[in-house]
């Protein structure tokens, strides 16, 4: 019998989460488009767009998007973001935001549960334990908020920022 670590992780591997309906989703528009309507993104959206991320963002997902707010960000070491944000560090820039990014959807009733390694577009893993209180990812950073919709997938808020190990 299969557990639910390996449930999660074959779900993710094969694409099962892609293939949940995007009817449930909101049509407020692309993920790009709800976190930039938001003021507590505007570092994201500026990493996203220095980055070159913001047209596939946009694109037709599903995507799971693990959102650090500003705080999340400011909580780096003193000029971490705005060294991330120069061109020449664009490839590790992409690397630290495609590891907040899942190819599919995983809402939280999707998550509510499970505890397994989520594979991330940057081909890394991220620990997901959903068996308790509060979403955890690699055990130290904390969902804060589920469930944002939008038209190509859903943004679920963090209070940390994910480093590729």
């Amino acid at each position: 019998m299969i557990n639910r670590r390996q449930t999660l992780a074959a779900m993710a591997a094969t694409g099962f989460a892609a293939s949940l309906p995007l009817s449930a989703l909101a049509r407020t528009g692309t993920i790009v488009d709800v976190a930039a309507g938001n003021p507590d993104f505007s570092t994201l959206v500026a990493a996203v767009q220095a980055a070159g991320l913001a047209e596939t963002l946009s694109g037709p997902g599903p995507f799971t998007v693990f959102a650090p707010t500003n705080e999340a960000f400011a909580a780096l070491p003193a000029g971490t973001v705005e060294s991330l944000l120069e061109p020449e560090n664009q490839e590790t820039l992409v690397n630290i935001l495609t590891y907040h990014v899942v190819p599919g959807l995983m809402d939280a009733e999707f998550l509510s549960g499970q505890r397994g390694r989520v594979e991330m577009v940057n081909g890394d893993f991220v620990n997901v334990d959903a068996t308790g209180p509060a979403v955890h990812l690699n055990r130290t950073i904390r969902v804060t908020a589920a469930d944002v919709g939008a038209s190509n997938g859903v943004i679920h808020v963090i209070d940390g920022v994910l480093l590729p190990r």
